[in-house]
């Protein structure tokens, strides 16, 4: 069970972490600030990081140590050297190598004492068991999971198919347990999922074929692991690039698939940072200048109607698939999340809004930003939400998908307890207790 506590770090003082130094040396003190978190961290990231992201990347260091921090950065997920043809043009690479020692430079730039590549690849498989490359894991103080396709992840460091730690991820996985930070953007957040871990798929596709398990060359397929990844965090399905991409669809089809209850959709350059997660005290917060949607099926229901008849020319065919009671809430930086209790909590300074606009919501018929639209919005998904929670001219609003072969509609409704939170008394910043359904015709 969870309860709302949130952890609270001590800073050394100046004289004991200069004694500590010079006594046992960088890692050990940054170990020592570990331990007083009484349990790790998580800090995953939506995507698309930028390089002057200071809010995220600071957050990872101050909590690796400090000034003091060394970062492991493991980019496993990236294609090897071998595979990359422009592996010795250090401007043009794009492999694990080359992009891990990218995020070593940055984390180095932010202030860490430290960042190393950890060198485990598909090119370098047999060292996720090297006695050497855990002796390196050992003397980090945080870690960082580069992006790219989570499946290498699994090949790399679960052993593929037997989904069993390699020596390095055992050992990342007792630092974190001792204090340690663990962070990730896109597939390196995706890989901190448990149970049905997705690994493709696009939103309207997804709702229209549904989810099934495994990897697929059709990157339109919704696909999902079963086992799942490395299992950090399991309070809740994780989806990344989500408002970037529209994956709310895929999201919410995967979790009435595979019955889970919660869904955490993280945007991009921002971060769901999670306090002792797993524990009896896991809590949330977001951090950075997009937000995270925390998608509740506690309530959810679906029907498939039968596929309507065929008319000439219509492009209708498939069934109809639908979804109800959906809980949806939107959190913005600052604000927390009570996994236990499923409660969302402003952040300070953010307080309920008066509507007072009684302009309509505007019609969207491209609600999850499809590829096939020559002039999809990204973000539409959430435009619609906001915009109807800045109306007081309408309780409900309706968006559709571009697609129409089934056309799928999605409602958005105040439901009761609905509130909009902003901290200039008109924006909505941040939504909470928004109801979502979705039908197929």
């Amino acid at each position: 069970m969870r309860t709302p506590l949130r952890s609270r770090r001590t800073a050394l003082t100046g004289a004991t972490a200069l004694l500590l130094t010079l006594a046992v040396g960088p890692a050990a003190v940054a170990d020592t600030h570990q331990a007083q978190r009484q349990g790790g961290s998580l800090v995953l990231i939506g995507g698309g990081l930028k390089e002057n992201n200071t809010q995220v990347y600071g957050e990872i260091i101050e909590r690796a140590g400090g000034a003091r921090a060394r970062i492991g950065v493991i980019t496993a997920s990236s294609v090897p050297a071998a595979q990359d043809p422009y592996a010795d043009d250090p401007d043009r690479c794009s492999n694990s190598e080359c992009n891990g020692a990218y995020y070593s430079d940055l984390f180095k730039r932010h202030g860490a004492a430290d960042a190393q590549w950890i060198p485990v690849d598909l090119d370098h498989i047999a060292n996720a068991d090297s006695a050497a490359v855990v002796r390196q894991v050992n003397s980090m103080s945080g870690f960082f999971f580069g992006g790219g396709d989570q499946s290498r992840y699994l090949t790399t460091l679960l052993n593929g198919a037997a989904h069993t730690d390699s020596k390095v991820l055992a050992a990342i996985r007792a630092k974190l347990a001792k204090g340690a930070v663990v962070a990730g953007s896109s597939a390196g957040a995706q890989i901190a999922a448990g149970a049905d871990m997705v690994t493709g798929g696009e939103s309207y596709e997804g709702l229209r074929d549904g989810s099934s398990p495994g990897y697929f060359e059709d990157a339109t397929r919704l696909g999902y692991e079963p086992d799942g990844g490395f299992g950090f965090l399991r309070s809740g399905l994780i989806d990344t690039h989500t408002g970037a991409y529209g994956r709310e669809g895929r999201a919410m089809r995967l979790a009435a698939d595979t019955g889970h209850d919660r869904v955490y959709a993280l945007e991009e350059n921002t971060a769901l940072v999670v306090e002792q997660p797993g524990g009896p005290r896991e809590r949330l917060r977001i951090l950075g200048p997009r937000g995270v949607a925390v998608l509740d099926l506690r309530r959810a229901r679906t029907t498939t109607t039968p596929p309507p008849r065929k008319v000439t020319g219509s492009g209708a065919s498939g069934p109809g698939w639908s979804l109800s009671g959906v809980r949806y809430s939107y959190l913005t930086d600052g604000d927390q999340y009570d996994p236990r209790h499923w409660r969302a909590l402003p952040a300070p300074g953010k307080r309920p809004l008066a509507l007072r606009s009684a302009t309509p919501v505007p019609a969207n018929n491209d609600v999850f930003h499809s590829v096939a639209s020559p002039v999809g919005v990204p973000y539409s998904f959430l435009t619609t939400a906001r915009a109807l929670a800045a109306t007081r001219a309408q309780h409900q609003a309706e968006a559709t998908t571009y697609e129409d072969g089934p056309r799928f509609t999605v409602t958005f409704r105040k439901a009761p307890g609905f509130t909009a939170w902003g901290t200039d008394g008109a924006t909505p910043q941040t939504l909470t207790g928004l109801e979502i359904g979705i039908t197929g015709r």
